[in-house]
């Protein structure tokens, strides 16, 4: 009797903050399930602490140089990627093709292809007030890209509703969108006690993540305000923050463990996967009020309007004062974080999958029986 292969998904990532910590987290959850996922990253190579955060999960990455969809909106480097991924694509042979990018739908896939959006420029710029720039001939094209690859995908998922709704507005694709939450693993190593310190996460020259806020609040702030992340020497009154650049994935979920409050500032966030882990790690969150904050930390967190820099003060100074409301901030929040398991997410993912090969047309070279994807 011949030996039945997994389900074998070609899974694309960028080597970038969210999206690769989805990628990997997924990867190793869809093979405990028996999934087999070939992950191809776009852009930049891993770091060294990349590797070492999946050596030994048994995840395969297959390293390109091909350039991310944002950094060659004009689309010089297309050509090479089709050429690349499909080459890829030849040697894995997979069942699904599950992007983490828009683009790359519109190459010829001979397996069904699915879409995640993390995000997009168009929805960046419309949340950041930065639309004049898409009138340009090169974002124009790469907006015609993503339209086109979210027309030509199989099934195409978001991270939250109220990001799949402006999706939609911007693309109008021919597909009701998927919701899928992200998800990471439950946590039980927390400390019993929480220093008074405030904990960020973002890039300071990114206008989404609103970290320059903090730095016009931090001088007068009761307790430090510690920021992760690149470019805390452009933010001009920055020298209020404490600058911990950027962190391994272990050492920033290590200070999670720690910090008594985590706080958002974002004025555009499509999930948002720092807050889910600061929130498991027992932090009282302090988000912005913008829809996908608030369709998924309604009661488990304080929402201040986003650009409100005196709200943003006031809360963080109460919440230093209170005691007993940070505490139960604090558990409401770890208890809400229960909710995106990286375990439902990746069911889920299966099932989708299960559903995308059945509705395909039938390849007569697969020796796979349906019951394997069941």
């Amino acid at each position: 009797m011949s030996r039945v292969r997994r389900q074998r998904v070609l899974m694309t990532t960028d080597t970038v903050g969210g999206v690769w910590r989805y990628a990997t987290s997924l990867a190793t959850a869809l093979g405990d399930l028996g999934v087999e996922v070939h992950l191809v990253t776009l852009g930049r190579r891993m770091s060294s602490d990349q590797r070492a955060d999946i050596a030994g999960s048994g995840i395969r990455v297959i390293e390109t140089d091909l350039a991310l969809e944002w950094q060659d909106p004009e689309g010089r480097d297309v050509d090479e990627a089709r050429r690349v991924l499909h080459a890829i694509a030849c040697d894995v042979e997979p069942d699904v093709v599950h992007l983490n990018s828009f683009r790359e739908a519109t190459f010829d896939w001979e397996a069904p292809v699915l879409v995640v959006t993390h995000s997009c420029v168009g929805s960046w710029g419309l949340a950041c007030n930065e639309t004049q720039f898409l009138q340009d001939p090169q974002w124009q094209c790469y907006s015609a890209r993503v339209t086109e690859g979210l027309r030509r995908a199989a099934a195409w998922v978001a991270p939250s509703s109220a990001f799949g709704e402006v999706v939609g507005r911007l693309y109008d694709p021919p597909r009701p969108r998927r919701l899928i939450w992200n998800g990471i693993a439950s946590r039980d190593d927390l400390p019993a006690n929480k220093q008074m310190v405030v904990l960020a996460a973002g890039r300071m020259w990114d206008k989404a993540k609103n970290v320059r806020a903090l730095a016009e609040i931090a001088a007068g702030c009761p307790c430090p305000i510690h920021v992760a992340g690149s470019g805390l020497d452009r933010a001009g009154s920055a020298e209020h923050l404490h600058a911990l650049g950027e962190l391994a994935h272990a050492e920033l979920q290590q200070r999670m463990s720690h910090a008594a409050i985590f706080v958002s500032p974002a004025l555009y966030e499509p999930f948002g996967l720092s807050v889910l882990e600061a929130a498991a790690a027992g932090c009282a969150l302090v988000l912005s009020d913008i829809p996908t904050f608030r369709e998924l930390w309604q009661d488990a967190a304080v929402f201040v309007p986003p650009g409100d820099i005196s709200a943003l003060r006031s809360t963080l100074h109460w919440l230093a004062a209170d005691q007993p409301a940070r505490r139960v901030l604090q558990e409401t929040a770890r208890q809400r974080s229960r909710r995106y398991s990286l375990r439902r997410a990746a069911k889920a993912y299966v099932d989708l999958y299960s559903e995308l090969l059945a509705t395909a047309s039938p390849d007569p070279h697969s020796n796979i029986p349906a019951e394997a994807f069941a």
